[in-house]
């Protein structure tokens, strides 16, 4: 099978990328096209913070030893942010013992970084706790609204730029109408398959 033209391309970049991952080993992250690792690596050097390797854990610790959970959402993708896909009693209670940098995103470009203390989502997490405490399962990504985020963090990080929260909103909008598009289309070729071939 030939390569797409745009092969060529791509493999000018790579020394970049390659560059990319080796700064990221040095921070913690083994694969930054992996579990928003070329995000957590942005995060990390824009807010003086050392990644903490491994899966399990928290994200990131700075030069006092206090450890962070580290966020990101990207605002023309959804306006909340993701959590964790087992949210229960052990992950929690985690919650509750670590500073929170949650990073406002448009593409691939941080926007916004900000700060909040544990208690200040108390709200959620005691609102998460009650959920699995009556249904003994783990609770599937939780979120975290965007706008909760601005209006009760502290700002550490700012591109200096206007966050046009309305062209985000307008972006998701198009997005999601081109999704219904793309799942009545296949519904529809689906059901005309299905009629062409009982009239045979």
């Amino acid at each position: 099978m030939a390569p797409h033209p745009d092969w060529e391309r791509l493999e000018k970049l790579m020394p970049a990328v390659r560059e990319f991952q080796s700064l990221a080993v040095e921070h913690g992250i083994d694969d930054v096209f992996q579990d928003n690792g070329g995000k957590i690596l942005q995060m990390l050097l824009a807010l003086n913070l050392q990644g903490i390797p491994g899966r399990e854990g928290n994200d990131a610790v700075d030069a006092d030893g206090n450890e962070y959970e580290l966020k990101s959402v990207n605002i023309w993708l959804t306006d909340s942010f993701s959590t964790n896909h087992h949210v229960n009693i052990p992950i929690i209670n985690k919650y509750r013992e670590v500073k929170w940098v949650f990073a406002i995103y448009e593409g691939i470009e941080m926007r916004r970084a900000y700060y909040l203390e544990p208690a200040q989502l108390e709200t959620y997490l005691s609102s998460w706790e009650a959920k699995w405490l009556e249904t003994k399962r783990d609770i599937n990504n939780p979120k975290i609204p965007r706008n909760f985020v601005m209006e009760a963090g502290t700002l550490l990080y700012t591109d200096q730029r206007e966050l046009d929260l309305a062209k985000a909103a307008a972006i998701r909008r198009a997005k999601t109408k081109a999704s219904a598009d793309r799942r009545a289309a296949k519904k529809k070729a689906q059901a005309d398959l299905i009629e062409s071939q009982a009239a045979e």
